[in-house]
């Protein structure tokens, strides 16, 4: 379908999509706190008609976020070639994928006693299984993916609300997340940095009960031979990739930065780095993301 604005000036477009029970509805209900327009289980084929409808009412909506489940027909082609043929008409249309661990999609639905969409007569898993291979082309084409797996309600939204809240649209936008190896590797990370290489403040006895953004740990670790070194040459791949996403049109970049339980090392270096990404003119959410489990 072809989009046309009659000179309108087209509103900015979010289509939200991603697991069921990942917080879908909990992502749209944050956008709308926001002022975005939002629409729910809209058919892909249908989001072209509502973009040219937004961009007839002067500026009135100049925000629209799109709910799309995997329930509607041809989803996968449908939604890929929408957004693609959007993009081609200087549409800004980004995806937001909310993913989760099996394990935590499971929790969730036996706690509000759900089936699966996809489940059919089989095993709760089973659908989560068919829908999770009926979405990783949406997934791999995604602008932003956020793993909710052990993010609460107020997590969630304050996520969203950090990526798409008021902000200047012309600088890239990076979430750091510090995490512990023992916990399981961020699902959502576009780069992952491994801090294992520095010996761990654990084994200190004056520094374990301390986590990396106390002023003893941060000195301790940094002092470690490579640290600094480390800082400073990853700082220039950052600079190079995010240039490369920017000129890719994507916006969003997740690095999550891991050590053995993720409270020390990690925690200091994801500082670090959040430092320097700001110093390039990036706007920075920090997570850490595993101080406090141990």
């Amino acid at each position: 379908m072809t989009v046309e604005l009659g000179g309108e000036l087209p509103p900015e477009v979010v289509i939200v999509t991603g697991m069921s029970g990942a917080g879908r509805s909990t992502a749209a209900r944050a956008l709308e706190d926001l002022g975005w327009f939002v629409v729910d289980n809209l058919p892909p084929e249908l989001l072209p008609t509502m973009i040219e409808l937004a961009g007839r009412t002067h500026g009135a909506v100049p925000r629209v976020a799109v709910v799309v489940d995997v329930r509607s027909l041809a989803f996968t082609e449908d939604l890929l070639s929408t957004v693609e043929d959007l993009r081609h008409r200087a549409i800004n249309a980004r995806v937001l994928f909310l993913e989760a661990g099996d394990h935590a999609l499971v929790r969730r639905f036996e706690g509000v006693r759900r089936r699966h969409p996809l489940q059919g007569d089989d095993l709760l898993t089973d659908g989560i299984t068919r829908e999770r291979e009926t979405l990783r082309p949406v997934r791999g084409d995604a602008d932003l993916v956020i793993d909710t797996s052990q993010l609460n309600v107020h997590q969630l939204k304050a996520r969203v609300v950090g990526f798409f809240g008021e902000r200047d649209e012309e600088r890239p936008r990076a979430n750091v997340v510090s995490f512990g190896f023992k916990h399981g590797l961020p699902v959502d990370a576009d780069l992952v940095l491994d801090c294992r290489f520095l010996p761990n403040p654990h084994w200190v006895p004056d520094l374990r009960s301390m986590n990396g953004r106390d002023a003893p740990v941060r000195d301790y670790v940094l002092s470690r031979d490579g640290a600094k070194e480390m800082v400073e040459a990853y700082s220039e791949v950052l600079r190079l990739t995010i240039e490369g996403y920017q000129r890719e049109g994507k916006h969003y970049m997740t690095l999550a930065v891991g050590c053995t339980g993720g409270k020390h090392r990690s925690v200091a270096m994801s500082e670090q780095f959040a430092e320097r990404l700001r110093s390039q003119g990036v706007d920075v959410h920090v997570v850490h993301r595993d101080v406090g489990r141990e």
